[in-house]
């Protein structure tokens, strides 16, 4: 787990012992609570105990009311716990109150996540988003780790109260998120490279996105070993955010054809914004992507949240629109009967035990490869530049070299279909 000094930073340490507390305000809160114990685990604390107070608004002091303050203070000493984490985010006023009053490091649910994000990210690129996000959370919570320091100036020009801290500090962070922010355009631009390099060859791209620890990266792993022979498998494993770094494999089918698979970070309730802001540029491969895959973990009796939650940020990135699949995994666990999403098309799948994976492949070849059809061709030797192309862009099954030309026996787009139709043999 993560202990932090007095500017925030992280410092890592086991056994950490924390209480969480939430707000219960309209909304019930018991999945959000649960889900943040689950994050707390994630990142190697034992939770101890939860507290949970009914208002309508958060005290602008303290978050929580005053009795609340002092009952949680105390059940921070019957318990010996040494972190309290927050379901919501704190202003750096009440984070400084709370450490005050009760005499423990305190954080929310946003330092949280960025803390996971933060020791899972492997990536240079990972690396950055997530810095970038953690100083873009900092910056306007500066006055709540300590405004009081301040250092007096001396010589000339130099005389009087001096800079404060503060103000120190926001500028090297302002300095540090520039310098982040050009890197990250640098990566992206190699990214637009790469991405006009895959356009060109017009391999199509199918995006796996979801809620977190949906099952999406296990996917990614039987789509791989059914698919391809070689060893190409993504890091999974059942725990919040195992994935952060978008993965990306080639995937070749059986009858030659091929796409590309992507495997993206899982999104969760009360996703920092920062962090979707400084995720966008890696989530932004979702958008070129020809088909999504929303894999949702069907063994969860709320799974519609878990939906509408992946639907708000896809919608936020700009891929709200795209063509989407839906994939209810995990089926071989206990579940209700799914309702698919009205007006997508769906299948209920499991990847751990291999349950219509092929079922899924026919899908998924049916929607990028809709277009294909299966021709004949006998190309004349003179057209030599069509052969190339067919050799390069289509599925070629037969392809022989007969007395006035080249036969083909090709599965091919239909628009490209239409312009060699003239050289077509049945």
């Amino acid at each position: 787990m993560l202990r932090f000094n007095d500017n925030n930073e992280v410092i890592r340490e086991d056994d950490y012992k924390a209480i969480t507390v939430g707000l219960q305000r309209k909304e019930d809160i018991s999945y959000s609570m649960a889900e943040l114990k689950g994050l707390c685990e994630a990142a190697g604390a034992d939770v101890l105990g939860q507290m949970v107070q009914n208002m309508e608004r958060p005290n602008t002091a303290t978050y929580i009311g005053k009795g609340k303050v002092e009952e949680l203070a105390e059940l921070v000493r019957n318990m010996e716990a040494d972190m309290v984490v927050f379901n919501d985010e704190l202003t750096g006023m009440q984070l400084r109150n709370l450490e005050d009053a009760l005499g423990v490091r305190v954080i929310d649910r946003t330092i949280l996540i960025l803390d996971i994000f933060a020791s899972r990210a492997t990536s240079k690129e990972g690396k950055l988003q997530v810095e970038l996000a953690q100083l873009q959370y900092r910056i306007p919570r500066l006055t709540g780790f300590g405004n009081s320091l301040s250092r007096l100036g001396g010589g000339i020009g130099t005389r009087g109260p001096g800079e404060k801290k503060l103000e120190t500090d926001r500028r090297h962070i302002e300095r540090r998120m520039y310098d982040i922010k050009s890197e990250l355009s640098q990566l992206k631009n190699t990214r637009n490279v790469q991405r006009a390099k895959r356009e060109k060859s017009e391999i199509p791209i199918v995006a796996l996105v979801g809620y977190t620890n949906s099952g999406k990266s296990a996917l990614m792993n039987r789509l791989l070993s059914k698919t391809d022979k070689e060893e190409k498998t993504v890091f999974e494993k059942n725990m919040l955010f195992a994935t952060l770094d978008t993965q990306q494999r080639n995937v070749t089918l059986e009858n030659g054809r091929q796409f590309i698979l992507i495997d993206t970070v899982g999104f969760v309730s009360k996703l920092p914004h920062s962090l979707v802001e400084a995720f966008k540029a890696t989530l932004e491969e979702v958008t070129f992507a020809d088909l999504l895959l929303h894999v949702v973990d069907s063994s969860y009796e709320n799974h519609d949240f878990h939906i509408g939650v992946t639907n708000k940020v896809m919608n936020e990135i700009g891929a709200g629109n795209k063509e989407k699949l839906m994939v209810y995994n995990k089926i071989d666990l206990p579940h209700e009967e799914i309702l698919p999403e009205s007006g997508y098309d769906y299948i209920e799948i499991s990847a751990k035990k291999d349950i219509n994976i092929d079922g899924l492949i026919a899908k998924i070849e049916e929607k990028i490869f809709g277009d294909y059809v299966n021709a004949q061709f006998l190309i004349p030797y003179d057209r030599g530049d069509i052969s190339s192309y067919l050799c390069s862009e289509a599925t070629v099954n037969v392809m022989d070299y007969k007395e006035n030309g080249t036969f083909f026996s090709v599965s091919i787009k239909n628009s490209d279909y239409q312009r060699f139709k003239k050289y077509e043999v049945i």
